[in-house]
């Protein structure tokens, strides 16, 4: 197939390229509006007790999809006339809105259930409203009402807050981060590519390359639209991985098609060779890292299954455009690739090429070599202490303060945390799904032992409210019964995300259910938990299953059974730093949190995500050194066999893995590094991102593939590879023999009518 391929650039390049762009252009229309019909949402699993309880509190007790807080704030004090004037006309408007469930306000309860809408110092008012229209409309019918009821009014600060407008302005954010993010990525990439190639249109055809892949994932995300929800912050992998894997896959066939050139193979033939070669490695690359993302679909949560659906589209474009594209642009370029060559302005002539043998990145896997055991420690050690602090990890829930102070939503939940006695995020609501035969003293029983549960300080039951087991007042409006069903609502001075809410929560579910029925429990606490469950849960499984498609692949492609050990071994070591690196700067809070906000926790998400997104990019630069390791091993341990047959002499196994390492790492560092420095660049671009778990996202990929492409490519490869010695390559004999029928020659015959079979695995059987 690759064949072919080159063979049709060379035959009909501007074909090519013209279809190419006219598909381009399709995709542009099609997926480019994608980002409005993105939802914010995702963290919480569909199937979990939470989310069914949330669900029948929504369906029975017209609680609305989400909560629009509104806070009235007044110098003169909540009552005064300004501010019951504006909290009276802002709940009246909002009770007469379709989009509204259901609207509570310091204004409109009676007493004494006001007074937890009221803020200790009296000055400010909370406006409680319940909005319909499901995760994805219900933002969207927030935000139109706070563009309409909300600014502030003479001597009266009014702001905006709760999850639907988390959510909203997650969203408005995004968008412009999104922009933020092309612009600084995209000019910097460019001027790296003009560093590594020398020429302004050879740096071109990987930004154009770069370009197909995004628009391409951006229409397979609107596609996916239809059918199911969708996070927008899969939109911030496309980009940056769009961009890094596509220029990686160009830099891959542009440098290989150049050394082919330099070792005097005409054009034809180089470029049916490069392809036969780099154009596979390149295949077998993406199909490594689109199958590691793939694993994200066995979580429940829509967020990471977005980050699934984003990462495969985008290597897959990554991977038809470089095979397809790079070749007929190289063709139909020729000479011209060179064109604009801004190193002549900086230098008289182009120097002669160095031998192999001279270029620094032999010369320095051989040092690495030669002191494997004393660098390989050194590296091993660092690597672990700076993950020691990921063993600290606490996990929580993304509310507001993911958002930047600035954002409204921010600021009310500021003021919820530090002025009001009950903050709404810390109660737990319970449902009794079935409340038929209850009789209300059953009710009143239960609530009288949730109000005894260590840091309960009310519990508001359908019979009225209980402090410490003791009924202190009429019902109020947070509770009910309908349709047989109940609920009750917990109010809880345990800080969310602590040891006391974990214990809490515990209590809470021992109590025994009213009447014997059962119970189900949801609010921020339960939502966090159920979350941290279903990925713990799964996670063996996810692990589990990239840890044998990567060793599958990498068995197909090298045909040992200790490299793809190795591998993995290797890729698991090189995150140690990334996950380190969270937990002390956002969730400890050092170096200010980068910016943002820390509250003590991780969102439980994002390690996970970032485990299998670094992962897959760490195999690709793993699948890129072994191909050319590999490569260089065959012909070695060719050579050496027919000389040492010749002489009647044994031929060294180890000298020539240690070549094949050299000469591999001579001629992919290089193309590793510039791929590896474009790729942090795409990465670090997310650091401008506004919200705090995207900036998270951001550091820690880019720290994962500084550390894969410097530390570990440059320091532990060679030194493991060097110890193993002949035993990089072993393998049992039966797999050496499946490893015959169906592994992977890398140094595929660019001459399609050549019939000889290479050989496609050197397995040692010891």
């Amino acid at each position: 197939m690759l064949n072919r391929i080159a063979r049709l650039a060379i035959a009909a390049p501007r074909r090519v390229l013209a279809i190419a762009a006219l598909i381009m252009v399709a995709a542009a229309i099609f997926g480019i509006p994608v980002a409005k019909t993105l939802s914010a949402g995702g963290f919480q699993d569909p199937t979990s007790e939470s989310a069914q309880a949330s669900a029948l509190l929504t369906e029975k007790f017209d609680q609305g999809d989400m909560q629009l807080l509104i806070t009235v704030t007044s110098d003169d004090g909540v009552h005064s006339p300004a501010a019951t004037a504006a909290g009276t006309d802002i709940a009246d408007r909002l009770a007469h809105s379709p989009h509204v469930a259901q609207v509570a306000s310091a204004w409109t309860v009676p007493p004494p259930a006001s007074t937890e809408l009221i803020s200790t110092d009296q000055k400010s008012g909370l406006i409680v409203a319940g909005i319909t229209g499901g995760e994805n409309d219900a933002q969207k019918y927030a935000k139109a009402l706070s563009d309409e009821l909300v600014h502030d009014r003479p001597g009266l600060t009014i702001r905006s807050g709760g999850t639907a407008m988390v959510y909203a302005q997650i969203n408005a954010q995004t968008e412009k981060d999104l922009l933020r993010m092309e612009a600084i990525a995209i000019p910097l990439s460019f001027l790296v590519l003009v560093w590594v190639f020398g020429g302004l249109v050879a740096a071109a055809v990987p930004m154009a390359v770069g370009g197909m892949a995004i628009l391409g994932s951006m229409s397979v995300l609107r596609l996916i639209t239809f059918s199911t929800d969708v996070s927008i912050f899969a939109l911030n992998l496309s980009i940056a991985m769009g961009l890094a894997l596509a220029i990686d896959y160009t830099l891959l066939i542009i440098s290989r098609y150049r050394d082919e050139l330099a070792d005097g193979v005409p054009r034809e033939r180089a470029l049916i060779r490069t392809m036969a070669t780099a154009g596979r490695t390149v295949v077998f690359s993406a199909t490594t890292v689109a199958l590691s993302m793939v694993a994200m679909l066995l979580f429940p949560m829509y967020f990471l299954k977005s980050f699934a659906y984003a990462g495969v589209a985008t290597v897959g474009f990554a991977a038809l455009a470089a095979v397809v594209v790079t070749p007929a642009a190289i063709w139909l370029l020729g000479d011209r690739m060179d064109a604009l060559n801004v190193r002549r302005l900086f230098r008289k002539a182009d120097p002669a090429p160095k031998p192999v043998e001279q270029q620094f990145w032999y010369r320095w896997t051989h040092r690495v070599m030669r002191r494997a055991v004393p660098l390989g420690l050194a590296v091993v050690t660092l690597l672990l202490v700076l993950g020691a602090p990921f063993l600290g990890v606490k996990w929580g829930f993304p509310d507001d303060r993911v958002l930047p102070a600035s954002a409204s939503a921010h600021q009310v939940g500021d003021q919820l945390r530090n002025d009001y006695v009950d903050n709404s995020a810390t109660a737990v609501s319970i449902v009794v799904p079935d409340a038929h035969g209850l009789a209300p003293a059953d009710l009143e029983h239960y609530a009288a032992g949730l109000s005894k549960v260590a840091a309960v300080t009310a519990v508001s039951a359908p019979t009225g409210t209980f402090v410490d087991g003791a009924r202190t007042g009429p019902p109020v409006a947070a509770t009910g019964v309908a349709d047989g069903s109940a609920f009750l609502t917990v109010s809880s001075s345990a800080p969310l995300f602590s040891d006391a809410s974990e214990t809490q929560l515990d209590a809470l579910h021992a109590v025994p259910g009213p009447g014997g029925h059962d119970v189900q429990l949801t609010g921020i606490a339960q939502i966090n938990r159920d979350s941290v469950t279903a990925i713990t849960d799964r996670l063996p499984w996810v692990l589990g299953l990239i840890a044998v498609i990567t060793f599958g692949l990498l068995f197909l492609l090298t045909g040992s059974i200790v490299l793809p050990v190795k591998a993995i071994a290797l890729n698991i070591l090189s995150l140690t730093a990334a996950f380190g690196a969270l937990v002390w700067i956002f969730q400890e809070g050092h170096l200010w949190a980068l910016g943002t906000t820390s509250t003590g926790t991780l969102v439980a998400n994002m390690p996970v995500l970032l485990f299998c997104i670094a992962f897959g990019l760490s195999m690709d630069y793993e699948v890129f050194l072994l191909a050319r390791i590999r490569e260089n091993w065959l012909a070695r341990r060719e050579r050496s066999e027919s000389s040492a047959r010749a002489d009647g002499a044994e031929s060294s196994a180890r000298a020539d893995n240690d070549e094949a390492v050299a000469l591999g790492l001579a001629r992919t560092g290089r193309v590793i590094t510039a791929a590896a420095l474009v790729m942090s660049i795409s990465f670090a671009a997310l650091i401008a991102a506004e919200v705090s778990f995207m900036r998270m996202f951001g550091v820690g990929l880019t720290l994962a593939v500084l550390v894969d492409a410097t530390l570990v490519r440059m320091v532990l490869v060679p030194a493991f590879m060097h110890l193993l010695g002949r035993w990089n390559w072993w393998a049992p004999a039966p797999l050496v023999r499946l490893h015959a029928r169906i592994g992977i020659n890398e140094s595929g015959d660019p001459e399609p009518d050549r019939r000889e079979k290479q050989p496609v695995a050197v397995a040692d059987t010891g």
